[in-house]
């Protein structure tokens, strides 16, 4: 797949430049485009083709990995769209899922785009912080449908095979409300923990005394602030919910801290501390290989049985914290190899 494979990656800031050095870093015919003409000048001074034009870019390509800003990505889907054949196989990086599935959806790019979601970054921006290594065994969320199954299977087997990443197939409306938990809702306790101390009169006390609880509590305050105000507002109604939540849980923190409540406080500590060491112990075994038919009866449609088994397959395993590490497919079948959490 690797050796014929022609590929594209269009907005090439951290996560877009890290796909393109990883790509061209395993052989891969791509090219790159940024709308910032100074990136395209990068770019090229390291040796990639980096056309001015967006059409010469993505004109016969088989993958286009579309990594511009957040609130960019559905206009930047419809004009690729637009650019690209009916065989080129689109999908995004974006931080939310539900908004870029339902435009795909709206504009008929279903068959054809595979929202997608790399658990991965830095605090640092642009090209220049950009790592090949930087997707080594993260999470990589894709969000399949029947009409999109072989763009998925396409996709995953490329993503294991060039970046090592362990895919996690996800319903978008899922994906945002685990996203949320997992990624959004950390960048505001992050936000409220460094702004409390910016604001306090013993700033420059506190910092003196900062370690590591402090400094790993607030490492992603260091994103541009741009890039996460366009996360958190794509994620809007996910984040409120999770918000009255903290809530919730700080009122019970500040009525046991009132009240001298040594038990209550422990026992909310170690429930935080159970999940915290599930985290760092969690184990996925392998599961035993799953094979469907690649192919659909004569004159099914693509959302019929045959592809309903697949697809219920694949969203219950990323519902289940369960994720891919191969997809094999031949004329007849496709075969995944996954990993599941014990007892699942």
């Amino acid at each position: 797949m690797v050796d014929s494979l022609r590929a594209a990656v269009v907005g090439t800031g951290l996560i877009g430049g890290s796909i393109l050095l990883r790509l061209r870093e395993r052989g891969v015919d791509v090219a790159g485009w940024d709308p910032d003409a100074a990136t395209r000048a990068e770019g090229r001074a390291r040796g990639i083709d980096f056309p001015d034009a967006l059409a010469d870019a993505v004109r016969d390509r088989d993958v286009v990995f579309l990594c511009g800003p957040l609130s960019s990505l559905p206009e930047t889907l419809r004009t690729v769209g637009g650019l690209t054949g009916p065989d080129c196989v689109l999908t995004d990086v974006g931080s939310t899922k539900g908004g870029i599935a339902a435009y795909a959806a709206g504009h008929g790019l279903t068959g054809r785009f595979v929202p997608g979601h790399p658990m991965a970054g830095t605090e640092r921006a642009g090209l220049t912080a950009a790592s090949p290594a930087l997707f080594d065994g993260a999470a990589w969320v894709l969000c399949p449908t029947a009409a999109g199954l072989d763009r998925f299977r396409t996709l995953a087997a490329l993503l294991v095979d060039v970046f090592g990443a362990r895919i996690v197939p996800l319903d978008p409306d899922a994906h945002d409300a685990a996203a949320a938990l997992a990624s959004h809702l950390p960048h505001l306790l992050a936000g409220a923990l460094a702004a409390t101390v910016a604001g306090a009169d013993l700033r420059d006390a506190a910092l003196g005394l900062a370690a590591g609880s402090f400094r790993d509590g607030t490492r992603v305050v260091g994103t541009p602030a741009a890039r996460t105000v366009d996360m958190l507002l794509n994620n809007r109604d996910q984040l409120l919910a999770q918000l009255d939540r903290v809530r919730g849980l700080l009122d019970r923190y500040a009525a046991a801290l009132r009240g001298g409540d040594a038990a209550a406080l422990a026992d909310l500590q170690q429930r935080a501390r159970g999940l915290r060491l599930a985290l760092l112990d969690r184990e996925l075994p392998a599961a035993a290989p799953r094979t469907f038919p690649r192919a659909l009866p004569p004159g099914a449609e693509p959302d019929d049985a045959a592809a309903d088994g697949e697809l219920a397959y694949l969203l219950s395993l990323g519902a289940a914290g369960g994720y891919l590490t191969g997809c094999a497919v031949t004329d007849a079948t496709v075969t995944y190899a996954a990993h599941l959490p014990r007892g699942c």
